[in-house]
């Protein structure tokens, strides 16, 4: 999820796509944890657009 589409977003959206990427986020870190996983590229980018929605959720609440 690209930065443009994350300040796109409402706050109510914000909350609901944090919890399914964090979610999505441990799912992939327990599955490669028992065996590799094919692209573990994915790790990295779900990582960074959770990271990516935390901020942007930081940013609102300060303004």
């Amino acid at each position: 999820m690209k930065q443009s589409e994350i300040k796109e977003l409402s706050v109510e959206e914000l909350n609901e796509k944090f919890a399914s990427f964090k979610k999505n986020y441990t799912d992939l870190k327990l599955a490669h944890a028992i065996s590799p996983l094919e692209t573990p590229l994915q790790l990295k980018t779900v990582r960074r657009t959770v990271a990516r929605i935390a901020t942007e959720l930081t940013k609102r609440q300060l303004q």
